[in-house]
């Protein structure tokens, strides 16, 4: 049974008054991994920042892990974010505490309110994505890899139904890309976790083959209807 966790139809996506994206039209499954693509400049973060609220959707029709896009609002936006997980180029983390005061910082922010229960779940984000040793670290004393683990970690808080994630793999060298690329596969096909992912690096993308959108010409086109 199809489950979709984005559906957008006849969507225009606007940056203030600018129209980057017309007549946009995907679905995203339950567990998809879907690339989105494109040059800088073609509207790849402008679709993402529409899909997690920061954009209003202003004409047509998208839903995003079961929240109605055109009837978003100040008030709805948090609610919209406990269902996704966002997952940064440049990590956003807080240098001033260590890897398990990070997660607890955004655990406590989203409402959870019981010391075992915050423990339990960082323990267990911590644990997939093999960092369960390392609660202890300060952010700074990590890897790149470690720090994009750590991002990752930290969408997973909420058990999102959709991660989004920005050019992940940014700024990584190609081994740590590799593991950061598994890891994300992974998450999509074990939790049942849908993932669209921004890149420009084509080389991850010959390495793990999916789905792809593409913006180009102010549309987005979609490799599951025709060659992107």
């Amino acid at each position: 049974m199809f489950e979709p966790v984005v559906v957008v139809k006849d969507a225009n996506i606007y940056q203030g008054d600018n129209l980057i994206l017309s007549d946009v039209n995907f679905t995203v499954e339950r567990g998809e991994f879907v690339y989105l693509v494109g040059k800088t400049g073609t509207g790849k973060s402008s679709l993402l920042k529409t899909l997690y609220g920061e954009l209003p959707l202003k004409e047509g029709y998208a839903t995003v892990a079961g929240y109605d896009l055109t009837k978003m609002n100040w008030k709805k936006v948090p609610f919209l974010r406990r269902n996704l997980g966002v997952v940064f180029q440049d990590f956003q983390l807080l240098s001033d505490r260590n890897i398990n005061e990070n997660l607890r910082f955004v655990l406590k922010a989203t409402g959870w309110k019981e010391d075992k229960l915050v423990d339990e779940k960082i323990n267990d984000v911590l644990d997939k994505v093999g960092l369960k040793s390392k609660g202890f670290k300060m952010t700074y004393e990590l890897s790149g890899g470690e720090q994009q683990r750590v991002d990752i970690a930290r969408a997973l808080l909420n058990s999102p139904k959709l991660i989004l994630a920005d050019e992940p793999t940014g700024n990584l060298d190609p081994e740590t890309s590799d593991e950061i690329m598994q890891l994300l596969f992974n998450i999509s096909k074990d939790y049942g976790t849908s993932v669209i992912m921004a890149t420009h690096d084509f080389i991850v993308i010959s390495k793990y083959p999916s789905r792809m959108l593409k913006t180009e010409r102010g549309k987005v086109f979609d490799s599951a209807i025709a060659e992107v």
